[in-house]
């Protein structure tokens, strides 16, 4: 299964500028997922992070994932329309720069399910090669009553 931006959007409410991952290229609800996010030179952070050297910082790495880890536990059926909160990072490594250009590629196993939190662990490379590692945990909830 894959999903273009617009289908992101239908299970995520995540917007723009906050929307950080641009298609799902492989999904089996609940149980896994890879994203993709191309970095493009005129991308908000690297105008301050930083000057003359632009560097995709790591803590956006981390909600580019966690954004994919809610694609896959918000595309069961069971969970539409709620929204998946970050509940934890665990283990979190970096081990490269990710540069204006690069295509990351974002992957997230879930490992448990424990009530409304899950766990799983997620990879994010680059040409092949890992750029983050860690184990993410989230908290699916109803969407707050307007």
């Amino acid at each position: 299964m894959t999903l273009d931006k617009e289908q992101i959007k239908e299970i995520i409410p995540h917007r723009d500028p906050f929307l950080l991952i641009d298609e799902v290229t492989e999904l089996e609800p609940g149980v896994s997922v890879t994203a993709i996010k191309r970095l493009k030179d005129d991308d908000y952070w690297f105008k301050g992070h930083f000057p003359g050297q632009p560097v995709t910082p790591g803590v956006l790495m981390i909600e580019m994932l966690a954004q994919a880890g809610a694609v896959c536990a918000l595309s069961l059926p069971e969970n539409k329309g709620k929204i998946a909160f970050f509940a934890g990072i665990d283990k979190a490594r970096f081990r490269g720069q990710v540069l204006p250009g690069d295509e990351l590629v974002l992957n997230v196993v879930m490992t448990e399910k424990k009530g409304p939190i899950g766990f799983g662990k997620a990879v994010a490379t680059v040409n092949g090669k890992k750029v983050v590692t860690a184990e993410i945990s989230f908290a699916v909830s109803d969407p707050k009553p307007e």
